[in-house]
């Protein structure tokens, strides 16, 4: 489905030659035109950056369909061990990209739900999660849309107006078998304002263009693990926020300290190994209480604790690069500012601030990856 101008079906559009737009170079390779694809791709979407307001604080839950579509082939093993093995590098970028916001993990299978993972912004607590998961990866049953969105429903309800509440579903099967109406649970989760998207493996399914249409959400359906991959990175930068009002956060920012006394931290009280008495660790600016990792939301008084780099990292949300100006470069004994290698007359971007020229590949760095223009860095030194 063409989702991007929302008028139409693929298949509904007039006849378009497609093989016409490969074209041959002299040697008789299309390897230009590949690149040159490329290159579209990755300037459509640094050029879909706005600077617009962002909700920073996230709470994401991202539910699992674990039901048997979830074994078909069509994805490499399969379709549930493909998106674990995404979700595995998802979840890694989402903490460092994301550090004061928190997700969890719900799966659903036999027409049930459960919960995989609490509200955490901790990478360890998620990555052993998923582990647990693929290591016992029993995919049977049916999917049940209505009890995975309540459980997800649950947990974001409370949480205060200021924070994006999230859920994205990705889902294998094509139908769903649930308890009572649906549509009830989708109108509570419109009215709360929790925000639900849909990342489909088999086809489009009308209750989840439903589910994505009354929640603000998206819709898409992969076409393969490439596809998959894009679609699910895309939940990497939060969402425009439509809370206008600004308000005051209470955060502490705990030491790390070394005591004589070993004690037990507060995150692996709960664990069902016995836990281990330790003589350093983060306290708590507010009770004392002794935590492994940050962030975390101290289970004792609620205060967020977190370091100054976590803010430091959540700052180019608030101010994006601005998106380069593409150019060619002007003679084949240019260089790129970034890699100072030879763009040899070979698209290039112009920062409108410093003047410098980037390459593509530099470009993509910037704007995905470090977050921060050389060029401007350096002048800004000088």
């Amino acid at each position: 489905m063409d989702d991007e101008d929302g008028k139409s079906y693929r298949w509904e559009t007039e006849y378009e030659k497609t093989w016409e737009v490969i074209k041959e170079d002299d040697h008789g390779r299309i390897q230009g035109s590949v690149d040159e694809m490329l290159y579209k791709a990755i300037r459509k979407r640094t050029l879909n950056k706005k600077n617009i307001r962002l909700g920073l604080m996230r709470h994401l839950a991202i539910i699992i369909d674990m039901s048997s579509a979830m074994n078909q082939i069509d994805l490499k093993p399969n379709r549930f061990i493909c998106c674990v093995r995404l979700l595995e590098k998802f979840v890694h970028d989402f903490v460092d990209q994301n550090p004061i916001s928190q997700l969890c993990f719900i799966n659903t299978k036999n027409k049930r739900a459960e919960k995989v993972s609490e509200l955490s912004g901790n990478f360890r607590t998620h990555s052993d999660a998923l582990k647990s998961l693929k290591g016992n990866a029993n995919c049977s049953g049916e999917t049940s849309m209505q009890n995975a969105l309540q459980i997800a429903y649950a947990m974001l309800r409370y949480m205060p107006p200021h924070t994006s509440k999230e859920i994205l579903f990705i889902m294998g099967s094509l139908t769903s078998c649930d308890p009572s109406d649906i549509h009830k649970t989708i109108d509570l989760l419109a009215k709360d304002k929790i925000r639900c998207s849909v990342i489909g493996l088999s086809a489009e399914v009308y209750i989840c263009k439903e589910l994505t249409s009354k929640t603000n959400g998206v819709y898409n359906v992969a076409t393969d693990e490439t596809h998959l991959k894009d679609l699910l990175f895309q939940y990497l930068n939060p969402l425009p926020s439509s809370y206008t009002e600004s308000t005051l956060m209470k955060i502490g920012f705990p030491k790390y300290e070394m005591n004589t006394v070993p004690s037990i931290c507060v995150c692996h009280m709960d664990d069902g190994d016995e836990p281990k008495l330790t003589v350093s660790g983060y306290f708590c600016r507010q009770c004392n209480s002794k935590y492994c990792d940050l962030p975390v939301e101290c289970k004792i008084c609620g205060l967020t604790l977190l370091s100054s780099s976590h803010l430091a990292r959540s700052y180019h949300h608030l101010f994006p690069v601005e998106p380069f100006s593409e150019i060619m470069a002007p003679d084949s004994h240019g260089k790129c500012f970034g890699c100072l290698k030879r763009l040899d007359g070979k698209p290039a971007t112009l920062c409108n601030l410093c003047q410098e020229i980037f390459c593509v590949d530099c470009d993509v760095i910037i704007h995905d990856i470090s977050h921060v223009c050389p060029g401007c860095t350096s002048v800004r030194q000088m």
